[in-house]
């Protein structure tokens, strides 16, 4: 009796210590995917993420890494080229250093708002766009995350209405050649300063002015140090929720359909949360005492694209591109 019941003892503790040690294993099962982006936790683009992994958990757990501790920004492409990453919030001026035609989606006045955006990369010509990247770079795009079309700051209270009104002002740019051509084709002087030197520089007068997202002006304090905002909405912000083409592949039909799926909706959610957003910062600044008004937009439209079709970086773009993109 005592040998049968100790043999019982010894078989069930065996038992449940198998089934304590495959609970973490079946765990483990569970792919993990790193996600890197230059975001802070508190953006908008972070709920965004949150909902993604959200929806994504019985099959993928998510795991995030914002304000660029895991990669640098500009790294997160190569990054998961080399298979040490295995999605990321990719600028699209990163994918075009790689792909020269993509240059175009980085030009000024292509897209005229969020929707248009959105309605470029569910067309055929974004399909074809996304296909590039996919077959060079071994990447799949989700979609673009919208954060905002970016606006011209300024200190001086210089009324602008056409971009000659911008000869001789001091626009800072970020740096690269890409980002300095963009002042340029807005008629101004740019001037390449650190983001986070921006406010000392409009408050010294060491430039003139900037252009971001309403957003990024309220986060970093810039409406402080500012006189008015020209609404040129010259560049619809955005950049590409994408994952490793090595991990897409690996998923079945319907489970491509189902992370496709999740992405769309929480990158819905975070567009509709920037428009919004960016609507209620026009009267906040308006209260605050800053002019703000819309220019002569399609003066502004007509000389950037100019500057853009005579460059060296038109020579990339497929023909008939800004039709097209116009067009949808």
């Amino acid at each position: 009796m005592t040998f049968n019941m100790t043999r019982r003892y010894l078989v069930g503790a065996t038992m449940l210590a198998a089934a304590a040690f495959a609970a973490p294993v079946l765990a483990q099962d569970k792919p993990v995917l790193k996600f890197s982006a230059v975001f802070s936790e508190q953006d908008i683009r972070a709920e965004m993420t949150k909902m993604l992994a959200a929806d994504i958990k019985n099959d993928f757990t998510l795991e995030p890494y914002y304000g660029g501790n895991l990669f640098k920004q500009g790294t997160e492409l190569v990054a998961i080229q080399r298979g040490n990453l295995q999605m990321g919030n990719i600028a699209p001026q990163d994918i075009s250093k790689q792909i020269p035609e993509w240059s175009v989606l980085t030009s000024a006045y292509l897209f005229r708002d969020a929707a248009h955006l959105s309605a470029f990369f569910n067309s055929d010509v974004g399909a074809e766009f996304k296909k590039m990247a996919e077959d060079r770079l071994g990447i799949h795009i989700l979609g673009p995350t919208y954060f905002g079309a970016r606006q011209i700051g300024l200190k001086p209270e210089k009324k602008i209405t056409t971009p000659q009104d911008m000869a001789g002002i001091k626009l800072r740019m970020p740096g690269g050649d890409a980002w300095q051509f963009l002042g340029e084709a807005l008629g101004a002087n740019p001037v390449p300063v650190a983001y986070a030197e921006v406010y000392t520089a409009l408050q010294t007068g060491a430039i003139d002015g900037q252009d971001n997202p309403l957003p990024n002006v309220k986060n970093m304090k810039f409406y402080e140090v500012m006189s008015q905002i020209i609404m040129t909405s010259h560049l619809i912000g955005y950049d590409l929720l994408v994952i490793s083409n090595e991990v897409w592949n690996e998923m079945a039909p319907e489970e491509q359909q189902a992370f496709q799926a999740a992405a769309d909706k929480a990158m819905k959610f975070s567009e509709e949360k920037h428009v919004a957003q960016e609507k209620a910062l026009v009267e906040e600044f308006k209260a605050a005492g800053l002019q703000i008004y819309e220019p002569d937009i399609e003066a502004f439209r007509k000389f950037a694209q100019e500057k853009y079709v005579n460059s060296e970086l038109a020579k990339s773009w497929p023909e008939g591109i800004l039709e097209k993109v116009a067009g949808l």
